[in-house]
């Protein structure tokens, strides 16, 4: 159970670092790659994505940390 648990968290962290990625900032990071930021692009209109975008980057990290608590709570012999 626990490496099943430890798979999760490397999938979880990964999302998460490319969720954040892909925020745009004051650079526009990677975002302005894939027209997140820009009003118009094949995505659709910028506040949309940017708002599911967030949506989707509270989702992993809720489910990140509540993996992060079983993994340190559950004791595993």
């Amino acid at each position: 159970m626990e490496t099943i648990l430890s798979v999760i968290q490397v999938f979880l962290s990964v999302a998460i670092i490319f969720l954040v990625l892909m925020h745009s900032g004051k650079d526009a990071g990677l975002s302005g790659a894939f027209g997140v930021g820009s009003g118009a692009g094949r995505l659709g209109g910028g506040s949309m994505v940017e708002r599911n975008l967030n949506r989707y980057t509270v989702a992993i990290s809720i489910l990140f940390v509540l993996n992060t608590i079983v993994l340190l709570k559950t004791p595993w012999e």
